[in-house]
């Protein structure tokens, strides 16, 4: 079993900054890809920004140059740096590792709860 769970998630005033991690637990060969997606009710899940094992990464336009995302492959673990935030950053901010290989399988996708990030005066 592959278990993704996040965590840092919480009340941030507008111009703050907020750090998200996500562990993905179980015995897992690799991931190649690692990622964070966010949700607002009445709107689609985005893609906030995503970095592949070789560290190769891309973002959301929206975020681009006030969001990092970075990973410690020996640790299975996905960071979100999140600066100068406003307040449409307000969201369900979702883990995804995707490519997972494990004893039982090459490939899958898994997915974690998710964690409140609100950004408000």
């Amino acid at each position: 079993q592959v278990h993704v769970e996040e965590s840092g998630g919480g009340l941030v005033q507008p111009g703050g900054s907020l750090r998200l991690s996500c562990v993905a637990s179980g015995s897992i060969f690799s991931i190649n890809i690692m990622a964070w997606y966010r949700q607002t009710p009445g709107k689609q899940r985005e893609l906030v920004a995503r970095i592949t094992s070789g560290g190769l990464t891309d973002y959301a336009s929206s975020v681009k140059g006030r969001f990092t995302i970075s990973r410690d492959n020996a640790k299975n673990t996905v960071f979100l740096q999140m600066n100068s935030l406003k307040p449409e950053d307000t969201a369900v901010y979702s883990c995804s590792a995707q490519g997972v290989h494990t004893p039982s399988s090459y490939s899958m996708d898994y997915w974690g709860k998710g964690a409140l990030v609100t950004v408000s005066s």
